[in-house]
């Protein structure tokens, strides 16, 4: 049909979302199993109406300036940090991202991995795998107890503020760091704010829920690992810039910290040869903090729903820069 709107798709998302830009719009789709050379999305931007895009897109000025039609961009994620903000505001070009949906299973796989590292969970499977494991040890694969433990969280937006509920189930004290204090959740939740040093020197257990700010980036760094305990476990599902991996890697080799336990990384993805994935007290999965059916299928729906408002030229439901229409 010639009135309906163009828009790219850079990678194929859940289809109950697609179906519902299909129903309108001409769909260009990038079927590769890895993300478009920026080269490509550059050339097919040019003639869209409408960009879906993922954490993965350099989603740049040079991207945005050379979609001469775009009027809307929709983010199949929470974060945007891969788009230019300001330039898309500068065109006028509001974009969407996919908040609130990815908070319970992010939380799931924060207290997975950080349960995970406290019991040593992949160096048992491994043993067994190995055909290593001949008999009960009692001295065999100690590991931290969770129970009672104290937990630190470095942020406590909507994830942080779930991985805290869930820490309280297991009885956990529970630190928290956050740029703005929040009395009605530590009243709520038995939660005690700390300074940032404060946090890192009594926490057993680490945990970032921070987003990737020029304030964060590189927040866990030497001096950060040096500060936390010999037994601590570190466990990030936020961003991988936000811990400096050569400090990292050294913290893990020289028994800074006990272990870490990581579902982002910096480079993302790892090389196969890193000095992490080396390591026996280091626990790598692969960005799958929101990789549940149920909230997949919900980001879907909500990128699909802030693109056809875009197109529509109505306000998007969930918008990263409401500055753009000016009264915020």
């Amino acid at each position: 049909m010639p009135n309906r709107p163009t828009i790219y798709v850079t990678r194929r998302i859940p289809e109950v979302g697609l179906l519902q830009v299909r129903r309108v719009c001409e769909v260009w789709l990038w079927e590769g199993e890895l993300p478009p050379p920026k080269g490509v999305i550059l050339q097919e931007v040019a003639d869209c109406d409408g960009l879906l895009c993922l954490l993965t897109d350099p989603i740049d000025a040079e991207v945005i300036g050379a979609g001469k039609r775009l009027r809307v961009i929709s983010q199949f994620a929470v974060g945007v940090d891969n788009i230019d903000l300001a330039a898309a505001t500068a065109r006028g070009i509001p974009v969407g991202h996919t908040p609130g949906v990815l908070t319970e299973a992010t939380a799931d796989l924060a207290f997975a991995l950080l349960t995970a590292a406290a019991r040593r969970l992949p160096e048992g499977i491994e043993k067994v795998r190995a055909g290593k494991w001949r008999t009960w040890e009692p001295l065999g694969l100690l590991g931290a107890a969770v129970w009672e433990a104290t937990v630190g969280i470095v942020g406590l937006g909507r994830i942080g503020t779930a991985v805290a509920r869930r820490a309280r189930g297991f009885g956990m004290r529970v630190l928290y760091y956050d740029r703005t204090r929040k009395p009605d959740l530590e009243a709520e939740l038995g939660l005690e704010y700390v300074e940032m040093d404060d946090l890192l020197a009594r926490a057993d257990f680490v945990t970032l829920h921070c987003p990737l700010t020029p304030q964060t980036h590189h927040l866990i760094g030497e001096e950060a690992l040096r500060r936390m305990k010999p037994k601590a476990v570190l466990v990030n599902t936020a961003r991988g810039p936000v811990v400096e991996t050569n400090a990292l890697v050294q913290a893990l080799k020289e028994g800074w910290i006990a272990a870490a336990a990581l579902d982002v990384t910096d480079p993302e993805p790892l090389p196969p040869d890193h000095p992490l994935l080396e390591l026996p007290n280091c626990i790598v999965v692969p960005h799958i903090g929101s990789a549940t059916v149920a909230a997949r299928d919900r980001m879907a729906v909500m990128a699909a729903e802030n693109l056809l408002a875009g197109l529509r030229g109505e306000r998007l439901p969930y918008c990263a820069n409401p500055e753009v229409y000016g009264g915020g």
